[in-house]
C-alpha cells in the first residue's frame, strides 16, 4: 500500500510555487520551463496534489526548483512586509486602545463561538464546490438567497451527482443530519489558542505555539500552510523559518482562520490584537498570509471593524487593496451575486480558492453588503463560493460579537447544534460554547 501525504511532497508543491511567483511578480518563466519539460504538473484547481499523482523521479528536481525559486525576491516586497516593525512602520494610522475601556463579557462571547460555528457549518457541505454548483445546488431547494441550511432534501438526482456535497462534510452538515457541530479545524484553531493563552498568557511566543501544536493538535488534522509547517517542525526548522521553507500555501487563509480569540481578547484594542496575532500567524504564514490574521475588529459596528482593520494593514499591500474592492463592490451594488461575480472576475482565474487575498475581498464584501444582520453575513459569505466553511466561520464570528449575545441569534440556526462542539483538541471534546465563553472571558479578564 502507498502512503500519499497531500500538501507536502516536493513534486506537489512546485506547482503552487510557480503560481505564486507569478502573483507576487517573481520572474519563474526558466524555472517553470524546466518544470514541465521534465513532466512536472501545474497546481491543480482544487485540490492540493495532482491526480493521479507526480512520478517520484521529479521529487529531486522539484526540491531544487523550489529552494531556486525561494531566492528570488518579490517586487512587491516592499510593500508587503512580515516583520512587526516594518508593518507597523507602513502603516501610519496605526490604532491606540480606546480611551474608554470595552468589556466583551461571557454572553457576548457565547455570541461570538456560537456565530462561528454556525457559519462555519453552513459552508462545511459546499466547500471545494464551484460557485456556480453553489447556486444550482440552493436554487433548487429553494434556498437562494440562503436564509437556512443546505439540504439534499428534493434535490434532483442529476443536480446532486453534477456538483456532489464535500465527501466528508455532507453525513454532519445537511439540514436533515446536523447533530450538534462537527469537529472543523475552524474551530479547533480557536480552540487551541485558549489553550495557548491559558499555558502561556498573553505574552506568548511563537515558539510557544509550535510546541503546543506539537503536543497536542495531531498532524492530520492541519492543511496547507499549516502543514507544511509542521513539517518543517519535525524536520528540526525553528519559526519563523517554518513558514517559509518549501511553503506555497505561506499567503493562503490558514492564519486567518487563526485570529478570532486574539481579537476576543484584547476589546477595543486593535492594534494590540493585531500584534498577539501576528506572533501566531508567523509560525505558517509570511506577508499577506499574515495580514489575514491581523485584520481583527475592534470597534461596535462592523463597518468600524473593517476600517480598523486595514489600519492594521500596510496600504499598499495586496491584502488592503482586496478589503478596498470587496468594500466599494458591496457599496455600489444593491444585488450581491452581481458583486460576487465581479470579485470572481478579478481572482477566480488566477488565485486558489483557499488564497487569503479572493476570500478577504470576498469577506468584506459580504460583511458590508449585510450590514450586521447575523443570517445575511454568514449567507452572503458562503454563497460567495471560495473557501466557504473559513469565510462563514469569521462573517458569523464577527457578527456574532456585534449581535452582543447568544439569545440574539436566530433559533434556527443555533438549535441544530446543541450546544456541543466535537474536538481532537485534548481537554475540549464535546465542550459546550457556552462554557468556552467562560474560559474565553478569563482570558479577556487575566491582567
Amino acid at each position: 500500500m502507498t502512503v500519499r501525504l497531500t500538501w507536502v511532497q516536493p513534486e506537489d508543491l512546485v506547482g503552487h510555487e510557480l503560481r505564486q511567483a507569478s502573483q507576487d511578480g517573481r520572474d519563474a518563466g526558466d524555472a517553470a520551463r524546466r518544470w514541465y519539460a521534465a513532466g512536472g504538473a501545474p497546481a491543480p484547481e482544487r485540490a492540493g496534489a495532482s491526480e493521479p499523482s507526480a512520478p517520484r523521479r521529479l521529487r529531486a528536481l522539484a526540491g531544487q526548483i523550489l529552494d531556486e525559486l525561494a531566492s528570488l525576491e518579490s517586487p512587491l516586497a516592499g510593500d508587503e512586509p512580515t516583520g512587526l516593525s516594518a508593518i507597523r512602520a507602513a502603516c501610519p494610522r496605526w490604532p491606540a486602545p480606546r480611551g474608554r475601556p470595552v468589556s466583551f463579557g461571557p454572553d457576548r462571547l457565547h455570541a461570538a463561538w456560537l456565530g462561528r460555528a454556525v457559519g462555519c457549518l453552513l459552508g462545511k457541505p459546499v466547500e471545494k464546490l464551484p460557485l456556480e454548483g453553489i447556486r444550482a445546488l440552493a436554487r433548487a431547494t429553494g434556498n437562494w438567497p440562503l436564509t437556512t441550511w443546505f439540504t439534499a432534501r428534493g434535490l434532483p438526482a442529476e443536480l446532486a451527482a453534477a456538483h456532489p456535497w464535500n465527501r466528508r462534510s455532507a453525513p454532519t452538515s445537511l439540514a436533515e443530519n446536523i447533530d450538534g457541530m462537527p469537529e472543523d479545524d475552524d474551530l479547533n484553531h480557536p480552540l487551541l489558542t485558549v489553550l495557548l493563552l491559558q499555558r502561556h498568557g498573553r505574552g506568548f511566543s511563537t515558539s510557544d505555539l509550535a510546541r503546543l501544536w506539537l503536543d497536542e493538535l495531531p498532524a492530520g488534522r492541519v492543511f496547507t500552510a499549516e502543514r507544511v509547517a509542521y513539517r518543517n517542525l519535525l524536520d528540526g526548522i525553528e519559526p519563523p523559518d517554518t513558514a517559509r521553507h518549501r511553503n506555497p500555501f505561506r499567503e493562503w487563509i490558514g492564519a486567518q482562520i487563526r485570529a478570532d480569540v486574539h481579537g476576543w481578547t484584547h476589546p477595543g484594542d486593535p492594534g494590540a490584537a493585531a500584534e498577539q496575532a501576528h506572533r501566531d500567524a508567523v509560525l505558517t504564514h509570511t506577508a499577506n498570509g499574515v495580514y489575514g490574521a491581523m485584520f481583527t475588529g475592534g470597534e461596535t459596528d462592523v463597518h468600524g471593524c473593517l476600517a480598523a482593520g486595514l489600519r492594521v494593514v500596510p496600504p499598499r499591500s495586496r491584502y488592503a487593496h482586496a478589503v478596498r474592492l470587496g468594500i466599494r463592490a458591496a457599496r455600489a451594488e444593491a444585488d450581491f451575486d452581481t458583486v460576487v461575480d465581479r470579485l470572481h472576475d478579478t481572482y477566480g482565474s488566477t488565485h486558489h480558492w483557499v488564497h487569503v487575498l479572493p476570500n478577504a475581498a470576498l469577506l468584506a464584501a459580504a460583511l458590508t453588503h449585510a450590514d450586521g444582520d447575523f443570517g445575511r453575513s454568514i449567507g452572503c459569505a458562503v454563497s460567495g463560493g471560495w473557501d466557504t466553511d473559513s469565510n462563514g466561520a469569521t462573517a458569523g464570528s464577527l457578527a456574532g460579537l456585534l449581535a452582543g449575545r447568544a439569545a440574539a441569534l436566530p433559533a434556527h440556526w443555533t438549535a441544530p447544534l446543541k450546544n456541543r462542539l466535537a474536538t481532537s483538541v485534548p481537554g475540549f471534546g464535546s465542550i459546550g460554547f457556552d462554557t468556552l465563553a467562560e474560559l474565553t472571558y478569563q482570558e479577556v479578564r487575566r491582567p
